[in-house]
C-alpha cells in the first residue's frame, strides 16, 4: 500500500491570491438558534467556541447577514473584535428570511449593496476581505448581481468576492465582471453533483468552499468500509470526510460548524489525518457509488 504523506497535502491556500488561510475553516452558521433562526440555545458556549478557534488553528470564518438574521455576524463581533491579524471573516448575502428553515433568494442589487454595508457595521469592520454572493436569485438579471459585486468591489466596501451554489457557466460569466476568489457549493463524499465546479476552481485557483462538509450518508455502519477505515486511523467518521475532502484538492477549504468546544476540537483534528492514496480512491469510489 502506497502513502501519501503528510507534506503532500498542502496545510493553507490562498484566497484571492491574497490571504493565506489554514484549510480548515469554520462555518458560523451553527452559533444560532433552531432552524438558523434567532440566539443560540447557549449563548455563551457559541461564545467560548469562537474564542476558541485561534488555539485550534482556524484562521477563516464563513458567515452569512441571512444566520439568525445577524445574530451570527453579531456574535463573531462581540466574541473576537478586535479580530486578530490574519483572520479571515468572509459572509454573505442574497438570501431573505422569514422564518426558521425559511430562506428566500433576493439579488436585486441595491439589497445585496445595502447587505454588504449592514455587514461591516455588524462584523465592526471597515473591508470586509471576502464577501460571497449567496445566491443567484432567478428572478433578476443574472448581470446586474454581478454588477453590484463590482460596486461594491470598487468603492473599497469588500476586497474580494465568491460566489455560492453556481454552475461553471455561472463562473466564466461572472468572472467577466470580477475576479472570482471563492465557490461554495455543496459537495461532500456522497454529494458530488459540483464535481466539475470543483475541478475548474482547482484549475483556476479558485477557494472551492464545500458546505454540508460532513455527510456521508449509510457509508459509516458499523463494519463498513468507512467504519474500517475511521477505526484504522483511531478517528471518528466526520474526520474521515474532512481528511477525503482535504485530499481531494489542494484549493478545498471545508468549513465545519459547531457551537461546542468539544466538537471544534473534534473537526480540526481532521487536518492531521493523511489517508493513503488506496484509502482515498476507496473511499471515493464508495461514495460515487453511494451518491
Amino acid at each position: 500500500m502506497s502513502n501519501t504523506t503528510a507534506a503532500e497535502i498542502p496545510k493553507t491556500l490562498k484566497i484571492g491570491g491574497e490571504f493565506e488561510i489554514n484549510r480548515l475553516g469554520f462555518g458560523a452558521m451553527r452559533i444560532t438558534g433552531p432552524g438558523i433562526w434567532g440566539p443560540p440555545a447557549d449563548r455563551a458556549e457559541a461564545i467560548r467556541t469562537l474564542q476558541s478557534l485561534a488555539e485550534n488553528g482556524v484562521n477563516f470564518i464563513d458567515t452569512a447577514d441571512s444566520y439568525g438574521p445577524n445574530v451570527s455576524e453579531e456574535l463573531i463581533r462581540e466574541a473576537l473584535r478586535p479580530y486578530a491579524s490574519g483572520l479571515l471573516v468572509a459572509t454573505k448575502a442574497g438570501l431573505t428570511r422569514s422564518g426558521p428553515d425559511q430562506w428566500m433568494p433576493n439579488g436585486k442589487p441595491d439589497y445585496l449593496i445595502a447587505q454588504a454595508h449592514g455587514s461591516l457595521k455588524r462584523l465592526g469592520v471597515e473591508q470586509i476581505g471576502l464577501w460571497q454572493l449567496h445566491r443567484i436569485d432567478p428572478r433578476t438579471p443574472r448581470d446586474a448581481q454581478f454588477a453590484a459585486v463590482k460596486k461594491l468591489l470598487d468603492d473599497g466596501v469588500i476586497r474580494h468576492a465568491g460566489l455560492s451554489e453556481v454552475s461553471v457557466e455561472d463562473i466564466k460569466a461572472a468572472s467577466k465582471v470580477f475576479k472570482v476568489a471563492s465557490v461554495q457549493n455543496r459537495y461532500n463524499l456522497v454529494d458530488r453533483a459540483s464535481e466539475d465546479v470543483l475541478d475548474y476552481c482547482t484549475q483556476h485557483g479558485i477557494a472551492f468552499i464545500p458546505w454540508y462538509p460532513l455527510a456521508a450518508g449509510d457509508l459509516t455502519a458499523p463494519g463498513s468500509l468507512f467504519d474500517t477505515i475511521a477505526k484504522r486511523h483511531g478517528a471518528s467518521p466526520g474526520q474521515i470526510a474532512l481528511a477525503w475532502l482535504l485530499k481531494r484538492s489542494p484549493m478545498m477549504l471545508p468549513i465545519p460548524g459547531t457551537s461546542k468546544v468539544a466538537h471544534l476540537k473534534e473537526n480540526m483534528k481532521a487536518a492531521a489525518i493523511v489517508l493513503t492514496d488506496e484509502e482515498f480512491a476507496a473511499l471515493d469510489k464508495e461514495g460515487k457509488k453511494r451518491g
